[in-house]
């Protein structure tokens, strides 16, 4: 019988022990030392700030735990697929998790993601902007640290529009005129069916002193706020501030319209600006900034927000090193670089002081007052089925019908908030 060479199953008997070690390592932390390591799962970051933090935060640990960034999906979807997956099987190899604003609520009612309490909690919700935290809790519990945030402003072509409008009725007016004259006209904004139209819409609704969801989170509320908003929308739609392409378009494809000057209104998030000064120097020194539009001139606008928030999971071994570092991941110094470096506003407001923050931000003030009084997505473990339902019944903008829309909305969302389960 042949009989393999003793070498050659010294050498097999070699890898499959050093593959074997890679893997505990994987799984394990620093073996030699003893120390944890709690991999942080977050979205992928390519400016290194979230890498910056894990470093730093390793650092500063002085030996007792090491942070690994793990990299989820570019995509929201792929992003919260794989989440989900993993904690519904009880993995123990998450320990932070990098969750959107709108994720809260589902995961901590799936008991995935602990509660902050006690110490923990306090250190969360000192100094953290009011509206950012809201977004971070269910049911009167934190379970999540506001890690950044984001909000729309209207920015706006000076040489076109020399004094900003304050109401969507008179962008409308302007752009109306512009076209009259032969002038770049269009209103970028977010019509394609995904969630920023219905980030749209929330907006709309809420700045007309309405809400999607009563205060429970237990059925539709809408009503003549939601019928304004619809309303809205669809005249944008039917007028010559719509871009053509509106029902297709998301924040990108605004800002590449607006950056090749075919627009003279964009309703978008603060990354325009610094894009626009690499792109077309020249519309740059024209590019201007201001609050988003009101829908009554008496009532400010309540621009939806957005942002990442840091989670501890309920399966992690080490879940008070996990709480710890977490805090560590967003402090003032890693809240900096992120908004420097990566383009995310911080959620603690001391920052908006930083003479560094408001040089980059020049539009600071506007972000932070659009941030202490905008709105937050509904708060609901069914979110998911409440924005399908949403962006499905409202695109395109264009066939909007108000009162009808607005009627299948509160339908739609009244049978989803009664369904069991999670998306998957």
């Amino acid at each position: 019988m042949w009989r393999r060479p003793r070498g050659a199953r010294r050498a097999r008997a070699l890898v499959a022990l050093t593959l074997l070690a890679s893997a505990l390592a994987a799984c394990g932390g620093d073996e030699d030392t003893g120390r944890p390591t709690l991999d942080w799962y977050n979205f992928p970051d390519d400016s290194g700030a979230l890498q910056k933090a894990a470093d730093r935060c390793t650092e500063a640990s002085g030996g007792r735990y090491r942070i690994s960034y793990r990299k989820l999906p570019r995509g929201a979807d792929g992003q919260r697929q794989q989440l989900v997956r993993r904690l519904a099987a009880e993995d123990t190899s998450m320990d932070i998790l990098g969750l959107d604003v709108t994720w809260v609520a589902e995961f901590a009612e799936a008991r995935w993601i602990r509660e902050w309490t006690g110490e923990t909690g306090r250190r969360a919700t000192e100094g953290t902007l009011r509206v950012p935290l809201q977004t971070a809790t269910w049911k009167d519990g934190l379970y999540a640290v506001p890690y950044n945030t984001n909000t729309q402003l209207l920015w706006y072509r000076k040489d076109l529009v020399p004094t900003p409008p304050e109401t969507w009725s008179e962008m409308l007016d302007m752009a109306r005129d512009l076209a009259r004259r032969g002038k770049p006209h269009h209103v970028e904004i977010q019509g394609a069916q995904y969630e920023g139209l219905t980030v749209w819409f929330n907006t709309l609704v809420n700045s007309a002193g309405g809400a999607v969801l009563d205060p429970g989170a237990t059925g539709p509320s809408l009503g003549p706020p939601a019928v304004r908003a619809a309303t809205i929308m669809r005249d944008l739609a039917d007028s010559p501030a719509a871009d053509p392409s509106l029902p297709n378009q998301m924040e990108d494809q605004n800002r590449l319209a607006m950056e090749s000057g075919v627009a003279a209104f964009e309703l978008n998030y603060p990354f325009v600006y610094p894009s626009m000064k690499a792109n077309n120097p020249e519309l740059f020194e024209h590019f201007r900034w201001a609050p988003y539009p009101r829908v009554d001139a008496d009532r400010p606008a309540r621009p939806t927000v957005g942002g990442n928030h840091l989670a501890v999971s309920a399966h992690s071994r080490h879940p008070g090193l996990a709480f710890e570092a977490a805090l560590c991941l967003r402090d003032r110094e890693n809240q900096l670089t992120a908004a420097l470096e990566g383009g995310l506003p911080p959620t603690l407001r001391a920052l908006y002081d930083e003479p560094a923050f408001r040089k980059a931000y020049p539009f600071s003030e506007e972000v932070l007052a659009a941030l202490e009084s905008g709105s937050v997505r509904p708060l609901t473990p069914a979110y998911q089925n409440v924005s399908i339902v949403i962006s499905h019944t409202l695109s395109p903008p264009s066939a909007i019908q108000p009162e009808k829309a607005v009627d299948t909305i509160g339908e739609q969302i009244d049978e989803a908030l009664r369904s069991e389960g999670v998306i998957p």
